[in-house]
């Protein structure tokens, strides 16, 4: 479980994003920040478990920092007002499916993943997989427990039909993603309860066989 002065910290971040606010409430920071990673650590302990891939994964691999970077962005504030962590073979910078847990008061928190944005090799590589593949595809998102805990796929999508395939193709809602996202929400009062970890693992265990899925597309010979 996450401690509420962690939660209290990200909410008067939100509120006062300076460096000189920041400054002063250093000390804080690193409160919220060695919370969050302990929640992260026994994510990874559980996950270990649920799936060998990310076995020798470390936090510093998955968290990613407050700091934002500004250089091409309109919003100037200098930090971010949420914790980050991503779980993959070869951590947060890897481009390969995996789970990702965001820590954001007001109810914007989440734990969920999947596949966000790929190059336009790897997109090619997943939609090939879905169409090869459709019925499993089906059977993985159209399970129970996934449509209960995320309801439906999530991610940009095109207006008409890829290049290479028609638009009668049965999978073709899908075949259009650009991205291949799914989340669940945690709210605040979730997120500092005993059971918050154990939660993660169950979302990110219902997930699996879709991350799964995908990176099968990619680094299966």
């Amino acid at each position: 479980m996450l401690q509420p002065p962690t939660l209290k910290f990200l909410k008067l971040l939100t509120k006062n994003n300076n460096k000189v606010w920041f400054d002063e409430h250093k000390s804080d920071y690193q409160q919220a920040k060695a919370d969050y990673e302990s929640v992260v650590q026994q994510i990874l302990d559980g996950l270990y478990k649920q799936d060998p891939a990310i076995v020798g994964l470390q936090v510093k691999d998955c968290t990613f920092r407050i700091y934002k970077d500004v250089r091409f962005s309109k919003d100037k504030t200098p930090y971010k007002t949420n914790m980050g962590a991503a779980f993959a073979p070869g951590g947060r910078k890897t481009p390969r499916p995996g789970y990702y847990f965001h820590l954001e008061p007001g109810g914007k928190s989440f734990a969920g993943g999947g596949l966000w944005m790929p190059e336009a090799d790897a997109l090619k590589k997943v939609r090939q997989e879905i169409d090869y593949n459709f019925e499993e595809f089906q059977q993985i998102i159209s399970n129970k427990e996934f449509i209960r805990y995320f309801g439906k796929i999530e991610g940009e999508s095109l207006k008409t039909a890829p290049q290479g395939y028609l638009p009668d193709n049965p999978a073709i809602a899908y075949l259009k993603l650009k991205s291949f996202t799914v989340w669940h929400s945690i709210s605040d009062e979730a997120a500092i309860q005993p059971a918050l970890v154990r939660e993660i693992l169950k979302i990110f265990a219902v997930m699996q066989p879709f991350v799964k899925f995908m990176d099968r597309a990619l680094y299966t010979e």
